[in-house]
């Protein structure tokens, strides 16, 4: 998520809410990724084989990170590669990481933090599981691109067909912005019309179309959201409200045989983690049918996350198109879409629609997702992780209650997101739009000096992995209970 905007008054909020506090957790050892052509994994194992513990122990400070992020602003917008990498939202600096392992990541000044940003999603199974550093190591050895076609491609394109059945053909790309961008470009040929309908809140990747505000109303002609984007190229994009089903409708009936597609997040992950209502889903697909367009599911960040077969085999709708990514590379950037033959055979160089790119398909991705989608190949690993998360959810709302904090947390499989709300939910746009990104920034502060890092945004999903056990559960909803409790003093003093 890196669309919705923390108001700057709640960033100064937080610059002036710091709970100083010793550590209940400690730094293991930890050592260095050792490269010499390849991954050492032997040294790998031995210098870091505790570095997957929870941490231990009193924070060293973070002057290390300020001094890189004073030189990174004078070579970076922000200093940052992402807005989402910023900290202004919460009064504070960006931590520098150095390295990871399993559930845990340690910064340049060498302090430890359970991790539940894991990349924005792709590191499902945590950080630099052995199986993944092996495949990658083999990868490597052999060449890391060669813009002609590998064996990896046909491994990874044949278990995301095989996972996934709504998807007869895929093209591999690089990022999620592209599969989305492309698969709007496919459905707008294959149907003849201009016209897409997104959520308020969705975020499809930065292509020009699909980076469109809202403005007011369950349904707005695009007005864009950067500068940069003529509104000649939003004005073909419709926006309505997530799961306001009656507002697609009117969509389709105001502009009839001009739609292309509808394209969703069919869990939305960039507004906070919010689930379909009952019925939506299957009332998108209905409606598309009816009038003719395309149902574009964007599963960058569900797919294989939610369920093996993604969000659309957990609610039971099947999409015409389908965009993948984050744990489809394994934390590496890759990702893609697909759909019906009929569509995808559209795509060059069978059809006429146009798509390339240099290092789509490389073999490092390739070599990393086929690992990755290898271990989560047992359906109980996906019960696992939504255990973890509920076991989190539920830790954490009571906490939140015991210290008589307003807050709702909402949870899809090993997806999350702690509102900072006195509402009894949380199901759009509008409603993440109205909690307290005040609290939340106090919130973030708390639980990063005791060792828990979560996103630094209001908006942004948690994620679970295979590395978080149960001890590292425990320590999580310990250290929340001693923030809501600080967050309660703070607003009795």
């Amino acid at each position: 998520g890196h669309r919705l905007r923390t108001p700057p008054e709640a960033a100064d909020a937080a610059s002036r809410f710091r709970v100083y506090m010793r550590l209940p957790w400690g730094r293991r050892g930890v050592g260095r990724l050792g490269l010499a052509g390849v991954i050492d994994l032997p040294s790998m194992a031995r210098k870091r084989k505790q570095q997957d513990q929870p941490p231990e122990g009193p924070t060293k400070g973070h002057a290390r990170s300020k001094a890189l992020m004073t030189e990174a602003r004078r070579l970076m917008p922000g200093g940052v590669s992402s807005p989402a990498r910023s900290y202004d939202a919460v009064g504070l600096d960006p931590i520098v990481i150095r390295e990871g392992k399993g559930a845990i990541v340690t910064d340049v000044d060498g302090n430890s933090y359970i991790d539940y940003v894991g990349s924005y999603g792709p590191l499902i199974l945590g950080h630099a599981p052995d199986g993944v550093l092996a495949a990658l190591s083999k990868a490597a050895a052999r060449g890391t691109s060669f813009g002609m076609p590998t064996e990896g491609e046909n491994k990874l394109a044949q278990m995301v067909v095989e996972a996934v059945d709504s998807i007869d053909l895929l093209r591999f790309v690089n990022s999620g912005t592209e599969a989305t961008m492309s698969a709007i470009r496919l459905a707008r040929a294959a149907t003849g019309r201009s016209r897409v309908i997104k959520c308020i809140g969705c975020y499809h990747g930065h292509s020009d179309a699909l980076l469109v505000q809202a403005g007011s109303g369950a349904l707005t002609l695009g007005v864009p959201s950067s500068p940069g984007v003529p509104e000649t190229i939003t004005a073909n994009t419709i926006l309505v409200s997530y799961n306001d089903l009656e507002a697609v409708r009117n969509a389709f009936e105001e502009y009839p045989g001009e739609i292309a597609a509808m394209c969703v997040e069919p869990v939305a992950g960039n507004m906070g983690c919010i689930p379909p209502a009952e019925g939506y889903l299957q009332g998108l697909r209905e409606l598309c049918d009816e009038h003719g367009a395309l149902l574009l599911f964007d599963e960058v960040m569900t797919g294989f996350r939610v369920h093996r077969g993604g969000a659309q085999a957990l609610y039971g709708v099947k999409p015409d198109l389908t965009c993948l990514g984050k744990v489809l590379g394994g934390g590496l950037p890759c990702a893609a879409y697909g759909g019906r033959e009929d569509l995808m055979r559209q795509v060059a160089p069978d059809g006429p629609v146009y798509q390339a790119g240099t290092l789509s398909g490389n073999p490092l991705a390739m070599a990393a997702g086929i690992a990755t989608l290898t271990e989560l190949a047992e359906e109980q690993v996906y019960k696992d992780l939504e255990a973890s998360a509920t076991a989190l959810t539920t830790g954490m709302r009571a906490a939140a209650k015991g210290a008589g904090v307003d807050v709702v947390i909402n949870q899809v499989g090993s997806m999350l997101c702690c509102f900072m709300t006195d509402d009894k939910a949380v199901t759009s746009y509008e409603a993440a739009k109205a909690c307290d990104t005040g609290a939340f920034a106090r919130f973030f502060n708390v639980m990063l000096e005791q060792g828990v890092l979560l996103p630094p945004s209001q908006y942004e999903c948690w994620f679970i992995s295979t590395a978080h056990t149960p001890d590292i559960i425990d320590r999580t909803i310990d250290a929340s209970r001693r923030a809501f409790n600080a967050m309660a003093e703070a607003a009795v003093a």
